[in-house]
C-alpha cells in the first residue's frame, strides 16, 4: 500500500466495479428499502446542496443494502420547466436572439437538443460523488411513459371534478412570460415612493399611480368615522383622461392607519382588490386591465398606452402634479413586493384564464396521513410548517405560458369551449398552448417512476424515506403527498428527512456575489468524494443549516488518510493473539450504537460517533495497545473489518480501496458485504 491514500488513483475504477458487479440493483429479498432521488435539473451541474442529498441518501441506501434488504435508489432528472427555458433564453440573448424569434415547435426542439447535450452532466457528477443508484431505472420527466402518466392524472382529476378553468388574478412575470402559483413567488423588501393622490373629496395613498385607469371603486373601513357619510355614494374624480365616477364602499380589509385610510380598488392589478371585488360585485363594475402581459399599459390608459410600468409611473405622476392632483409624495416607503424567483422581476397580478386544481380535498388526505403517523416529518418545526401550508393552501394554478414542458391535453372549439382529451376530438379543435407547472409532474414522481417498470410500484410503494432540502417542503413534498395519496390511496413515503441549507464556514449563505460558493466537484477533485461527503453530514441535524468550508473538507481528507494508514499498520502488524474481552465489548457497543443511529435516521450522530471512535479510540488507543502487546493481529483486523463496514456508507471509496488492498472479502466487494451484526438489534 502507498504511504498516503490517493483518491484519484481509486475512485473512478472502484465506481465502475460497483456498477459492473450488479450491486446497485435491488435483490429479491421480501424486505424492501427504497428512496426516490430528488431529480436535479437534467442540464445543470450539481451544487453543494445536491451533494448533501447524495451523501445522505447514499448512506442510507448502502446501509440497508448491507442489511440484505431489497434496496432501490431510483434516479432521475427533471426538465425543470421555466428554469431550463430561462437559462436557454439567456444563451439566445448572447446571440442577440429571443424566444419570439422562433415558432413553438422550433423553440421546443432547440431546448430539447440543448438539454440532451448536457443531460449526462448531473448523472456523471453524482457518480463521482459515489451515488450507488440503480441507473438502469433512470427516468427523465419528459420520457414518453412519464408524459402519458402525467396527462392521465390530469384527466382523472378533471373527470373527478378537481380541475377547473377560470379567469383569475395570477402572479405573472412579464419578462419570463408566464404565470406562477403562490408558492413560487419570492418576496423582496424595497423602498418605494408613496403617492398621495386627490380623488374627489378624498386624498388616498398608493405606490401604483399607473394603475389608476383601471380603478373601479374607493374603499374605506366600515368603522372609520371620518368617512361614514360617503359610504354607498358615487364620487366624481378628476383624472388625466377626464372626469370619472367611483362608488365608495366599506370593507374590513382597509387599514384605517395606512395613509389616509382610503384606498382605490383596482381588481385586475392587486390581489386584495380582487378579493374586494368578489365580495362587492353588486356594487363594483366589471374590472378593467391597464397592464398587459408584455408589461406595458393597455389602451385603457389612453395616451399613456404602450409605456412600460416604470416609465408610465414617472410620466403619470408628472402629469398629475401638473394638474394639481398630487398632495404629497413620501420618498421612502418600505414594503415587500412579489418577485419572479428566476429573474427577480417584480411580478404583476394580472387576470388570465388558467387551469386550477381544487386542493382542499387533497390537502385533507395529506393532513390525515400526518395525523395518523403514516408519514413522519424529520426536521425541527417542519411538521408544523407543512400543516400550516396544507391548512391554508389556495387552489393550485398549474398552467404555464412556456414552451418547455408537458403540453396540457386540452382542446378548444371555435366557441372557446374546451375538451380534456389525450387526442384531438376533431379537426375543428385546437390544442392548448400552455404547459403544466413542473411541480405537477414532479409532484407525482414516486408514482410515475415506479409505474414505469412492471412490478416496482407494487413492491416498493410507499417508499421508505423521502430526503430533500427543507426549502422545497411546500413545493414538492407537500404536493407529492397530495397527489400520491390521490393516485394510490397511500402516502408516498413513510419518513421525510429534511436537510438544511449548506452555508459557508462563517455561517453565511453561499452566493456568487460573496465569492463563498463551494463547487462540490472541485472539492472532489482536490480532496476526494469521501472527504466532501463526510464534511457535509458529520454532526448534521435534520432541518438545521450546516456550515461547511474547505478547511472542514480538508479535515475529512485527513480522516481518509487515517483510515488508510490504520489499514497499512494492521496489514503489516504481526502481533500474536491476546485475550482482551474489553476490546470485544467496546467494538460491539460501537456497532450497536451506530446501527441504532442509522435505523433512527440520526445520520449526523452516526457519522460523528464513527469518526470519534475510529480516530480517537481504534487508532489512538487500540493500535497503541497492539504495539504494547495487549492486542493481537486477529483482534485488530477484526476491529478494522467492522469499522470498514460501518464507515463504508459514509466514505465508500477509501473503505472499498482498503478492502481490496487487504483482500478482506475473498474476492467479494465491500459494497456487497453484510453489515456487522449487533446482538441487541438481531
Amino acid at each position: 500500500m502507498d504511504k498516503n491514500y490517493d483518491h484519484k488513483k481509486y475512485e473512478g475504477d472502484i465506481y465502475q466495479k460497483w456498477q459492473d458487479s450488479g450491486a446497485l440493483i435491488p435483490n429479491d429479498s421480501k424486505k424492501t428499502f427504497m428512496i426516490i432521488m430528488p431529480p436535479p435539473n437534467a442540464n445543470d451541474p450539481l451544487h453543494v446542496g445536491h451533494a448533501m442529498f447524495v451523501a445522505i441518501e447514499d448512506i442510507l441506501i448502502r446501509y440497508h443494502r448491507m442489511l440484505g434488504e431489497s434496496t432501490l435508489w431510483l434516479p432521475g432528472t427533471d426538465h425543470a420547466g421555466i428554469e431550463t427555458q430561462f437559462v436557454f433564453e439567456k444563451k439566445l440573448a448572447k446571440k442577440d436572439q429571443s424566444r419570439f424569434d422562433f415558432d413553438r415547435d422550433t423553440l421546443y426542439q432547440m431546448i430539447w437538443d440543448y438539454v440532451q447535450e448536457n443531460s449526462g452532466i448531473a448523472i456523471d457528477q453524482m457518480k463521482k460523488l459515489g451515488a450507488s443508484a440503480d441507473w438502469s431505472r433512470y427516468t427523465f420527466t419528459l420520457d414518453p411513459k412519464i408524459v402519458s402518466q402525467v396527462n392521465d392524472t390530469f384527466i382523472k382529476l378533471h373527470n373527478d371534478g378537481l380541475v377547473y378553468r377560470d379567469l383569475k388574478l395570477v402572479n405573472y412575470c412579464t419578462k419570463c412570460g408566464t404565470s406562477y402559483s403562490e408558492l413560487e413567488v419570492d418576496h423582496a423588501e424595497q423602498d418605494s415612493k408613496l403617492y398621495y393622490l386627490k380623488y374627489g373629496p378624498f386624498v388616498l395613498a398608493t405606490t401604483r399611480p399607473e394603475t389608476k385607469f383601471a380603478d373601479t371603486a374607493i374603499a374605506v373601513h366600515p368603522g372609520d368615522a371620518r368617512y361614514q357619510k360617503y359610504i354607498g355614494q358615487d364620487i366624481e374624480v378628476e383624472g388625466l383622461l377626464g372626469k370619472f365616477k367611483l362608488k365608495v364602499i366599506a370593507d374590513d380589509f382597509v387599514d384605517p392607519k395606512f395613509g389616509t385610510g382610503v384606498v382605490k380598488i383596482t381588481p385586475y392589478h392587486d390581489f386584495n382588490d380582487y378579493e374586494v371585488w368578489q365580495r362587492h360585485k353588486a356594487e363594483i363594475p366589471i374590472p378593467k386591465q391597464v397592464i398587459g402581459l408584455d408589461g406595458r399599459l393597455t389602451d385603457v390608459a389612453g395616451k399613456y398606452a404602450g409605456l412600460k410600468v416604470k416609465a408610465a409611473r414617472e410620466t403619470i405622476v408628472q402629469d398629475l402634479q401638473a394638474q394639481g392632483l398630487v398632495e404629497k409624495i413620501d420618498e421612502k416607503y418600505h414594503h415587500t413586493v412579489g418577485v419572479c424567483y428566476r429573474c427577480a422581476t417584480i411580478l404583476e397580478p394580472l387576470p388570465l384564464p388558467q387551469f386550477f386544481i381544487k386542493v382542499a380535498p387533497l390537502a385533507k388526505k395529506a393532513l390525515e396521513a400526518l395525523d395518523s403517523g403514516e408519514t413522519t416529518i424529520l426536521g425541527a418545526g417542519q411538521d408544523k410548517i407543512l400543516r400550516h401550508w396544507l391548512t391554508n393552501l389556495k387552489d393550485w394554478n398549474i398552467s404555464r405560458q412556456i414552451v418547455w414542458g408537458i403540453r396540457m391535453p386540452v382542446w378548444y372549439d371555435k366557441k372557446g369551449d374546451y375538451v380534456v382529451s389525450l387526442n384531438s376530438p376533431g379537426n375543428e379543435y385546437t390544442q392548448e398552448t400552455d404547459t403544466f407547472d413542473t411541480w405537477f409532474s414532479s409532484g407525482q414522481w414516486p408514482v410515475l417512476t415506479l409505474k414505469s417498470r412492471p412490478g416496482d410500484l407494487e413492491k416498493f410503494y410507499p417508499t421508505s424515506v423521502m430526503e430533500t432540502g427543507y426549502d422545497i417542503l411546500p413545493f414538492w413534498v407537500m404536493r407529492m403527498m397530495m397527489l400520491g395519496i390521490y393516485l394510490t390511496g397511500k402516502s408516498p413515503f413513510k419518513n421525510v428527512y429534511l436537510h438544511g441549507l449548506i452555508r459557508d464556514e462563517k455561517g453565511q449563505k453561499m452566493s456568487k456575489s460573496k465569492g463563498n460558493v463551494i463547487n462540490p466537484l472541485d472539492m472532489v477533485d482536490k480532496y476526494g468524494a469521501d472527504a466532501l461527503r463526510m464534511a457535509l453530514v458529520i454532526s448534521s441535524t435534520p432541518g438545521q443549516d450546516k456550515a461547511v468550508g474547505e478547511s472542514s473538507i480538508k479535515a475529512m481528507r485527513n480522516f481518509s488518510n487515517k483510515i488508510w494508514n490504520a489499514a497499512r499498520f494492521v496489514k503489516d502488524f504481526a502481533g500474536e493473539a491476546v485475550d482482551n474481552s474489553e476490546f470485544e465489548t467496546w467494538i460491539t457497543n460501537v456497532t450497536t450504537e451506530t446501527s441504532k443511529h442509522l435505523i433512527s435516521l440520526r445520520i449526523g450522530m452516526a457519522s460523528e460517533q464513527l469518526y470519534d471512535e475510529f480516530w480517537h479510540n481504534f487508532c489512538d488507543v487500540r493500535i497503541e495497545e497492539a504495539k504494547q502487546g495487549k492486542l493481537g493481529k486477529q483482534q485488530l483486523l477484526q476491529g478494522l473489518v467492522i469499522f470498514l463496514k460501518m464507515l463504508h456508507p459514509f466514505m465508500p471509496f477509501v473503505t472499498e480501496a482498503v478492502w481490496q488492498e487487504l483482500n478482506l472479502g475473498e474476492g467479494k466487494m465491500l459494497i456487497g458485504s453484510e453489515w456487522p451484526k449487533s446482538p441487541e438489534l438481531i
